[in-house]
């Protein structure tokens, strides 16, 4: 296995986004780590969500935080909402729909590989 990649700093201002999966139109992602063999279990990034609605069942342990706007997590168990500098915390296998209308979020998620297994 390669070694991870060295420490850095990533920042939003330079952050280059692409469509996320087949809701590309409700949500671009800009992947941080996690991706392309740099070694870590930790996926991260940044998300933008525009008039979203994205139903889902996530396959990893997710935290996210609303840097901006508002996003509303819809589980059989209720709706969590979260607005800028709030956190929403998912374990694996949780069904939802992510809900924005305009968003930007950070994530983290472990493991990194989930499509792999």
């Amino acid at each position: 296995m390669m070694g991870k990649i060295p420490a850095r700093v990533a920042s939003l201002a330079t952050a280059e986004f692409s469509p996320r999966f087949e809701y590309g139109h409700m949500a671009q992602s800009s992947v941080i780590t996690g991706k392309g063999g740099d070694g870590t279990r930790l996926g991260s990034g940044f998300v933008r969500m525009k008039k979203a609605e994205i139903p889902w069942t996530i396959k990893y342990d997710e935290v996210i935080l609303v840097l901006d706007g508002q996003l509303t997590v819809r589980t059989a168990d209720g709706d969590l909402v979260a607005g800028p500098m709030e956190c929403i915390w998912l374990p694996d296998g949780t069904e939802l729909t992510y809900i924005a209308e305009d968003a930007l979020l950070f994530y983290a998620i472990e493991p990194a590989n989930w499509a792999e297994g």
